[in-house]
């Protein structure tokens, strides 16, 4: 596959570059606890996660509530797991191997560099602090900065207009096929981590430009040689 060469990555940030799955079990345990509702396992977490907090509490909430008892406890369950993740932000998650080794090596080479999740901002950006990322970043866009989230190509195309890049010139980076969808819509190359959630599904049967190991892993495909 020939590509055009990246003026820009579009970095997702669950998944991508930091496996949350610790986060999001601790948060959403404790406030299922303050609500007396059953807890969720990991596998849960694993197959849920990726498509922002409103879609992670109703499904969540689903698991014992009808349509009408999803609504009706939805503002508390937010207020609850929005406290939760805030105090745990980071201390249950790790660094995927590579990830700073490839953010590093990606500047390096002068391109700029976005994170583009579906992940709250005001979640986002503290997590990135606190694993050492943030500066990595020239920008970074949560769920919550454009009125759609991925699967939806609106993230990406505003944010190839943020960054004043074309979107044939500025690759996705992530872990599943919201990624994906997002990026085939928007007209950007996307590359996809073998290692990440994707709702539980094998990540290979997700069409994409190609497929990383690592983060760090671009030069052992020939994509850049010098």
């Amino acid at each position: 596959m020939t590509l055009s060469p990246p003026q820009a990555l579009l970095i997702d940030l669950d998944g991508t570059l930091v496996d949350t799955r610790g986060d999001f079990l601790l948060a959403l345990n404790g406030m299922l606890a303050e609500l007396r509702l059953p807890p969720v396992d990991e596998a849960f977490v694993e197959h849920t996660v990726g498509q922002g907090s409103e879609h992670l509490l109703r499904s969540t909430l689903a698991l014992s509530q009808d349509a009408a008892g999803v609504d009706r406890w939805y503002d508390a369950a937010w207020a609850a797991y929005e406290r939760h993740y805030l105090a745990i932000n980071g201390q249950a998650s790790v660094l995927f191997p590579g990830v700073v080794e490839g953010l590093r090596a990606l500047r390096a080479r002068g391109l700029r560099l976005g994170c583009l999740t579906n992940k709250p901002t005001h979640f986002a950006r503290p997590l990135l602090a606190h694993k050492g990322l943030l500066d990595h970043f020239e920008q970074v866009w949560g769920g919550d900065a454009f009125e759609r989230r991925k699967p939806h190509p609106m993230p990406l195309l505003k944010a190839c207009e943020a960054l004043g890049t074309v979107p044939a010139h500025t690759w996705m980076v992530g872990d599943s096929s919201n990624d994906a969808q997002a990026a085939h819509a928007a007209g950007c190359p996307v590359w996809l981590m073998t290692y990440g959630f994707n709702h539980g599904e094998p990540i290979h049967a997700v069409p994409a430009a190609g497929y990383l190991d690592r983060l760090d892993h671009w030069p052992a495909l020939g994509l850049w040689t010098s």
